[in-house]
């Protein structure tokens, strides 16, 4: 028996129906293998990748395994979480063929140099210019950002602002209450509209922003378009003690894989932290050494000048 169709020669519903969801499943499997393939290459384990997305991990499994009818806005989520732009996630294109994913992998493990005359021919325009006088130090909490970021303000002059009191002022309320009523979505606006604000109303400053900022593309572009910035590190159990010391005991806190899971956090955001123009190593040094070294690298980088 012959194809059945219309009397225009085309599919009957039941065929277009078909072709539909075969085309459906076949998005699913390709967006699942991208995922899979996009996590193991940063080395993140699954259950990272569900604390840094929201997604929970059995869904995370489904959707690498082809099973998941996973929404457009969770599907955001992983790609911001992986470092990926979503349609390369669902492009018929392989990326990991494309000439794209290869030139950005090629400059992740570039030279502070070889990135810097990149982008000099990529954007003609002066960094210098739109960065100013302004000095952003990144890295994640228990580096020393906030405490090495008000002493070099005051010992060079400069206002120090540490961007989440900058949110808390906007919204009229703490960031965990930010957090839990705006879910991390609104937190993620308001903090590119703090940025915004922030370059708006300074021309020299030093800013400390949280270490979850990479994650978010377009607001960590941003970011290092108009700033000077300065990845502060240390090793992951220096980062947990200076938590602890705070005061925070909530890393810990009946979770016994805590120091597991701030390891891979840090292999996971090393290539992002890497695009900063400068790093600080505070491992195992007293905070004045590490003041001293901060001040010594903003005046040998003349990023004040």
């Amino acid at each position: 028996m012959g194809e059945i169709t219309n009397f225009r020669g085309e599919a009957t519903p039941s065929e277009a129906g078909t072709y539909a969801d075969e085309t459906v499943a076949a998005l699913m499997i390709r967006v699942g293998e991208r995922v899979r393939k996009a996590r193991e290459r940063k080395g993140i384990p699954r259950r990272v990748l569900s604390d840094m997305s929201g997604v929970s991990p059995r869904y995370l499994a489904q959707l690498e395994a082809g099973d998941g009818n996973i929404s457009i806005g969770l599907l955001q989520r992983v790609a911001i979480a992986l470092d990926h732009r979503i349609e390369w996630l669902i492009s018929e294109e392989d990326p990991w063929t494309s000439e794209a994913l290869r030139i950005m992998d090629l400059y992740r493990v570039a030279s502070a140099d070889v990135r810097k005359r990149v982008m000099q021919m990529l954007n003609p325009e002066p960094d210098e210019a739109m960065r100013a006088h302004r000095v952003c130090l990144i890295g994640l909490r228990g580096a020393g950002k906030s405490t090495l970021g008000a002493m070099a303000g005051k010992a060079l002059g400069i206002p120090f602002v540490e961007l989440n009191r900058e949110i808390e002022e906007q919204a009229g309320m703490p960031v965990n209450e930010v957090l839990a009523l705006y879910g991390q979505e609104g937190y993620r606006k308001l903090e590119a509209q703090a940025i915004g604000r922030v370059v708006a109303t300074h021309e020299s400053m030093i800013l400390a922003v949280a270490g979850g900022i990479v994650a978010e593309p377009d607001t960590y572009k941003m970011l290092l378009s108009r700033f000077h910035t300065v990845w502060v590190k240390a090793a992951p159990r220096e980062h947990m003690m200076r938590v602890l010391a705070q005061g925070d005991t909530r890393p810990m806190s009946g979770n016994p894989e805590a120091m597991e899971q701030l390891k891979s956090i840090l292999v996971s955001r090393e290539p992002l932290y890497e695009r900063a123009l400068a790093q600080l190593d505070t491992s195992g040094k007293s905070i004045e050494t590490s003041l001293a070294e901060l001040i010594e690298l903003i005046r040998e980088r003349k990023f004040l000048a």
